[in-house]
C-alpha cells in the first residue's frame, strides 16, 4: 500500500494540462496527445501483461516507475510537443505495464500465504488509496509550484517515480513453479496466446471480464466532475475543494468493497442501482448540492467494482494472470470511449440510465 501511495502522488497530475497551454498548445494540439496516450496503452495493454507473467510481476512494476519518470523527464527538459508526444508514449508502456501486473502480484502473493481470499478486502483498501492520493497531489502540486513553477513540479515528479520503482523493487513476488526441463518454459507468445484464450473461452473468466469492462468504463465519468462543478454554479477558485469529497467518497466505497465480495447478487444488484439512482437526483438537482449526490453514487459504484474484480481474479485458473488482466483493461479503455459518448450526447443522465442498465444485468455478469 506504500508503493501504492508513493506511486499514485505525482505533482504533475494535476497541472500537465497546464503545462501544455502554457506552451501554446490548444485545445485541439492536448486532445491528439491524450488520443496518443489511449492508443498506446490500448495496443501495448495485452503485451506488456504477458511479459509480466513470462517475466516478472514486480519487474514490471519496476519498470513501469523507471518508464514514467523518463516522460517526466522528456516533458521537463523539451517542453513542447515532441517532447510531450514522446514523453505520452513512453508513460503509456508504463501504465501498461502495471495494469494486469499489480492484480496478479498481489492475488499470487496472498495465494502463496494461503490467504486468496483476502484479495478483494486488500485490493478495495488499494483502490482506495489510489483515490486517496489525490488530496496530497493537489497540495503537493501547489507548494511546489509556488516554489519553482512547472520545472520543480517536474522534477519532483520524476524523483517521485524513481522513488516507487525502488519501492517497487522490494514487494514480495510469489515464487514460480520449476520447470521440469529446458523445454517447458513457455515463451512470451504462448502465454500471452494463454492469457486471450483463457479471457475469451472460459464462460466464468469471460462473464467476470465482461462484468469488469462495463464496469471500469463507468469510472470515465470522473473526467467530468470539475466540469459538473462549474456548470452548477461553483466558483472556479473552489472547484477543486468542491470535487474532492467525491473521490475520498469513492475511497471510502473501495475499502468497504472487501467486505462486499461475500454479498449476494441481489444485493450488490441494489448497491449498484442505488449508485445510479444517486447520479439521476444530482442530474436533476443541477446545483452544487448534487455533488453530494455524485459523491454517494461514486462511493457505492466504487464498491461493486471492487467486487468485480475481486470476482475476476477469483475466476482466473491458468498462469496467465496478468495477460488476462489485462485483457479486462483493453476493454475497460473501449468502454469509457461509449461513456464519453453519452456523455457528450446526454450528460449526467445520460451515465445514470447506463449505470441502471448495468445494475439490471448485473446477476447475470457476476461471477459467484
Amino acid at each position: 500500500m506504500v508503493w501504492t501511495l508513493v506511486a499514485d502522488v505525482v505533482p504533475l497530475y494535476p497541472l500537465y494540462a497546464l503545462l501544455f497551454a502554457g506552451t501554446g498548445l490548444s485545445d485541439a494540439d492536448v486532445s491528439a496527445l491524450l488520443a496518443l496516450w489511449s492508443v498506446t496503452a490500448v495496443l501495448a495493454e495485452v503485451p506488456s501483461g504477458a511479459l509480466a507473467d513470462r517475466f516478472s510481476r514486480r519487474a514490471a512494476l519496476v519498470a513501469a516507475g523507471v518508464l514514467q519518470a523518463l516522460a517526466y523527464v522528456l516533458w521537463t527538459a523539451w517542453p513542447g510537443t515532441p517532447g510531450f508526444a514522446a514523453g505520452f508514449v513512453v508513460w503509456a508502456l508504463g501504465a501498461a505495464l502495471v495494469s494486469g501486473a499489480l492484480e496478479a502480484l498481489l492475488h499470487d502473493g496472498l495465494a502463496a500465504a494461503g490467504a486468496a481470499d483476502q484479495f478483494g478486502r486488500v485490493y478495495g483498501w488499494v483502490s482506495a488509496m489510489e483515490l486517496l492520493s489525490q488530496l496530497p497531489t493537489a497540495l503537493l502540486a501547489a507548494g511546489l509550484y509556488a516554489l519553482g513553477g512547472f520545472p520543480l513540479v517536474g522534477w519532483a515528479s520524476v524523483a517521485g517515480c524513481l522513488v516507487a520503482a525502488g519501492l517497487a523493487a522490494r514487494l514480495p513476488e510469489a515464487p514460480r513453479p520449476p520447470a521440469t526441463g529446458p523445454d517447458d518454459e513457455p515463451g512470451w507468445w504462448a502465454v500471452l496466446r494463454s492469457g486471450v484464450t483463457e479471457a475469451v473461452h472460459r464462460p466464468a473468466v469471460r462473464a467476470a471480464v465482461l462484468l469488469v469492462v462495463l464496469l471500469g468504463g463507468l469510472d470515465a465519468v470522473e473526467e467530468y466532475f470539475p466540469l459538473l462543478a462549474r456548470d452548477w454554479g461553483v466558483p472556479v477558485a473552489v472547484t477543486p475543494l468542491a470535487v474532492l469529497g467525491i473521490p475520498l467518497a469513492g475511497a471510502a466505497g473501495a475499502a468497504l468493497g472487501g467486505r462486499a465480495t461475500a454479498w449476494r447478487p441481489r444485493t450488490l444488484t441494489v448497491a449498484l442501482g442505488c449508485s445510479g439512482a444517486a447520479l439521476v437526483v444530482a442530474a436533476a438537482l443541477a446545483a452544487a448540492a448534487g455533488l453530494v449526490a455524485v459523491a454517494v453514487g461514486y462511493a457505492l459504484y466504487r464498491l461493486v467494482l471492487v467486487v468485480a474484480e475481486s470476482r475476476l481474479q477469483a475466476a482466473i485458473e491458468g498462469p496467465a494472470r496478468a495477460t488476462v488482466t489485462s485483457v479486462s483493461g483493453v476493454g475497460v479503455e473501449l468502454a469509457a470511449l461509449a461513456v464519453f459518448a453519452g456523455y457528450a450526447l446526454g450528460g449526467l443522465a445520460a451515465v445514470a440510465v447506463l449505470s441502471l442498465l448495468l445494475a439490471a444485468a448485473l446477476p447475470r455478469l457476476l461471477p459467484r
